[in-house]
């Protein structure tokens, strides 16, 4: 098929060729309905998420909705959870690569989430690779073959797969429908919905999603709804589909109660998306000169705010029969060092014995390493596959507690690693790879958006000094920008370093932490730049 391949109402600019079996036709048409059923409002849901950001600039505080008062008040739950989602005490994230995808689903996790979204850049090939993986996961037929010739095999009880699509706020530009990108959300849930959500309903399990980024009930509606007409168009029976909502936003954590409810019927749970909840609490309060965020290595989940979000989170999970998920683990094994890997299993211990401790049901991680791990701590916690039965805390978490401002401090070593990760996730970005590991840690698009955003915060305000007393302004970020960027080139050595794109990274890092305003999403920024 030709590069600009189309059909009635798509083009395909980047064309199909290898691909064919993916963007069959039938898959096309089905891709086009959605897109023709749900790109206005998701345009709305943009502009309406635009329209509040400008209300919490002029001052307002996010809080509990006066409106749907009753609804948080009332006694009502989910639908019951599916049987091979009963039991998710681990689960494992990563890219949709192919080796990673067999290694996850072989890790003895009991859930694999397979992401389009923040450990996925989104190169066409890679986007269109991804689905074929998962396609060939779905049908227990995969391999993959390492260029040291080791293979590597779907062993007999994979974990349960789920995927995450990308966000509401992402285009598809590789697919056009009229002449617009189709949202990059409906693309990726689509394909993948498409071709695999009768094959597992005959495995026994189900068409299961992650939805990321939501800021507030309505957007989970919308997803309601998609979920509906995706069922119905292809006699998938309604409430097959099931979809754990990442809790990663501050407006959406005031309305938990709410987004439970929209999705009642496909609803398996949320999620405590941490790291981008930091993000998010930057870009609310990013008109606010004192929420100024002290170094990101010491915002931990232990302070107040964020403890509380956890734990409302369950508390209002579990009131609903929904299942109520930890938070990420970014620390991957460190070889060759035992004492730097005893400290770092301690910190995964800590966090864990914290979760479920609190009454999380499960909880992530990002290295198949850390899965015993995190196992053995839940398997000493949870009376049984999960907390629902657990007697829930009643705890007073008012809106005070989720906007409590953790204090600290600001130092040239946070800065620095800031800078540094900003532009080592970038130039990996850039050439196609989504989770990068940075100093023993896996960062992934929500950890670079912190980096990068607190440094933008930082110049931007009063409260941005460091503990030495140095105010931090745009000639000091750019004289340690270039600091890092010559560490980088000195660690990678010339030729490593002339052939990467260090020095657009470096370009784009520079051009989103001078903006007059904060961007978005870094990804948005970047996205021109990929193939």
């Amino acid at each position: 098929m030709s590069a600009d391949q189309s059909t009635s109402g798509s083009q395909v600019p980047g064309g199909i060729r290898g691909y064919e079996e993916l963007l069959t036709p039938s898959a096309l048409q089905f891709l086009e309905q959605l897109h023709e059923r749900f790109a206005e409002p998701v345009s709305a849901l943009l502009a309406a998420r635009s329209e509040r950001q400008a209300r919490f600039d002029a001052g307002e505080l996010p809080g509990f909705l006066p409106e749907t008062a009753e609804l948080r008040a009332a006694d009502w739950r989910v639908s019951a959870i599916p049987l091979d989602l009963l039991d998710r005490r681990v689960e494992i994230t990563g890219p949709v690569e192919r080796k990673m995808i067999i290694n996850a689903l072989n890790s003895g996790a009991r859930v694999f989430m397979a992401d389009f979204e923040d450990a996925h850049s989104p190169t066409w090939a890679g986007t269109l690779e991804g689905q074929r993986n998962l396609f060939e996961a779905v049908r227990g037929d995969m391999e993959f073959v390492s260029p040291q010739g080791k293979t590597y095999r779907l062993g007999p009880n994979p974990a349960t797969l789920m995927v995450r699509p990308r966000g509401w706020h992402l285009p598809e530009r590789h697919l056009l429908v009229h002449g617009a990108p189709m949202p990059a959300s409906l693309f990726d849930f689509g394909l993948f919905f498409f071709h695999n959500a009768q094959k597992l309903l005959e495995r026994g399990s189900g068409p299961y999603f992650y939805l990321p980024k939501l800021q507030g009930h309505l957007e989970a509606r919308l997803w309601n709804r998609v979920f509906e007409f995706a069922q119905d168009q292809l006699a998938i029976p309604r409430g097959s589909i099931r979809a754990t909502v990442l809790i990663e936003t501050l407006p959406a954590a005031f309305e938990m109660d709410e987004i439970l409810y929209e999705l009642r019927d496909h609803i398996a749970g949320l999620n405590c998306g941490r790291w981008d909840y930091i993000f998010s609490y930057i870009k609310t309060f990013r008109n606010h000169p004192e929420r100024v965020l002290p170094d990101r290595a010491s915002v931990g989940m232990d302070r107040h705010f964020l403890h509380s979000y956890s734990r409302l989170l369950i508390q209002t999970c579990h009131r609903r029969g929904a299942f109520a998920m930890g938070g990420m683990a970014a620390q991957i094994p460190i070889k060759g060092d035992l004492a730097a890997n005893e400290a770092a299993s301690a910190k995964v211990l800590a966090d864990k014995e914290r979760e479920a401790g609190d009454g999380h049901d499960g909880t992530w991680v990002a290295h198949p390493g850390l899965v015993p791990l995190a196992m053995q701590v839940f398997d000493r916690h949870l009376p049984g596959p999960n907390q629902l039965a657990r007697p829930p805390q009643q705890l007073e978490i008012g809106a005070a507690d989720l906007l409590r401002h953790p204090e600290g401090t600001i130092t040239e070593a946070g800065l620095r690693n800031n800078l540094y990760v900003g532009l080592c996730y970038l130039a990996a970005w850039l050439q196609g790879r989504g989770a990068v590991p940075i100093h023993h840690l896996m960062e992934d698009a929500a950890t670079a958006e912190i980096a990068r955003s607190q440094v933008w915060q930082w110049i931007r305000h009063p409260g941005g000094v460091l503990d030495d007393g140095r105010r931090i302004d745009l000639d000091l970020v750019r004289r340690l920008l270039a600091e890092e960027q010559a560490r980088i080139r000195s660690e990678l050595g010339e030729p490593a370093y002339a052939d990467g794109p260090y020095a657009l990274a470096g370009e784009l890092l520079d051009r989103v932490v001078a903006a007059e305003e904060l961007e978005e999403f870094l990804t948005l920024v970047a996205y021109d730049y990929l193939d």
